[in-house]
């Protein structure tokens, strides 16, 4: 028995080929039956029509020691002779004159797999050979998880569901900006305590070296509270223009307060306050005496909320500053700013 690949072309849906098959036998004068496959291609878009290559029905003679002559599927009968006894329109008989005898399949499709058997009848004896079908079909993933959202610490499951003829491979990716991580092989990635650095865009991609790998992607954001990564203090001469600075990373984007002791502040006289993204500054124009101090910027989102002192100052003998921030949910930590010291 042969074994023939029947391969769509790549890159084409299998519901959308048009292509047909051609199965032809002849009786050799050793009395023996050579039975060949040959197939074509051509898929049809909405502006252009791509034709594959194209290999001819070889020529197949049979002599006149035979009587009868029939193709089967498995045990049924196709066609008995001319007669054709199949119902699947996509089927028909090639023959030139009585010596060829071709079986050709329009449109195949994965059911048409299977064995075929050529049947000649001779004065003598029957003589049979067998082709088997194998119909394979490019990786298309038909289900993949919806982009999502989450807490951090959360535990995350993505699902990457695909079929293909052989049945496709299944890789995750982490696609971010410092490089590509491959993660697990398989339908689903499991995630445990996500992290804010295992946010990004996930690619899932299935492949069955039948054409070009499917590839769809899911998109992960993870939601933290806020942390405040530097807050600048200021050295500033009276009269002269104060800036006092925050920065914080957080998802979704904090919001920002300032404040002096326990009053929040606000644009006034003199006062100006600025958030662009993730920074903002407190600017305090013609700095007096009673500016200098300690302020407090907040940080805050649904999550959670993180503090931090700077402080407006000048230079004065004996007098230390520092600078410190403190979370809703984390301990004391001393920030990297410098201490500063007047003379």
């Amino acid at each position: 028995m042969s074994v023939f690949n029947a391969v769509p072309p790549e890159g084409s849906n299998v519901t959308g080929i048009h292509c047909w098959f051609s199965l032809t036998c002849c009786l050799l004068s050793n009395g023996t039956i050579n039975c060949t496959l040959s197939k074509s291609f051509h898929v049809l878009f909405p502006h252009d029509l791509m034709h594959c290559p194209n290999i001819s029905p070889p020529r197949c003679y049979v002599d006149d020691k035979v009587s009868k002559v029939a193709w089967l599927n498995r045990s049924n009968i196709i066609f008995a002779g001319e007669d054709k006894w199949s119902l699947d329109p996509r089927v028909d008989l090639v023959t030139k004159g009585q010596l060829e005898y071709s079986l050709r399949i329009q449109k195949v499709d994965v059911y048409d797999e299977g064995p075929y058997t050529c049947s000649i009848q001779t004065k003598q004896q029957s003589k049979t050979s067998q082709v088997y079908l194998i119909v394979q079909v490019p990786a298309n993933i038909y289900r993949v998880s919806e982009d999502i959202t989450v807490n951090e610490g959360s535990n995350v499951t993505l699902s990457c569901l695909a079929n293909g003829r052989p049945d496709p491979s299944i890789t995750w990716r982490l696609l971010n900006p410092s490089g590509e991580e491959t993660l697990e092989v398989g339908e689903y990635l499991e995630i445990y305590g996500i992290m804010r650095t295992q946010a990004g865009r996930y690619e899932c991609k299935a492949s069955n070296d039948v054409a070009t790998p499917d590839v769809k992607y899911v998109n992960v954001v993870v939601n933290y509270p806020p942390f405040i990564k530097l807050a600048k203090s200021s050295e500033t001469q009276m009269g002269r223009l104060g800036v006092l600075q925050c920065d914080a990373t957080a998802v979704p984007k904090p919001e920002f307060e300032w404040y002096r002791d326990d009053k929040r502040l606000s644009n006034m006289q003199g006062i100006t306050i600025q958030i662009v993204g993730t920074r903002t500054l407190l600017l305090v124009a013609n700095v007096t005496e009673d500016d200098y101090g300690n302020y407090t910027c907040v940080a805050t989102n649904r999550l959670g909320r993180h503090n931090a002192s700077v402080f407006l100052y000048s230079e004065r003998p004996g007098m230390v500053y520092w600078s410190h921030c403190e979370s809703k949910h984390d301990q004391l930590i001393p920030l990297s700013v410098p201490n500063f010291v007047g003379s």
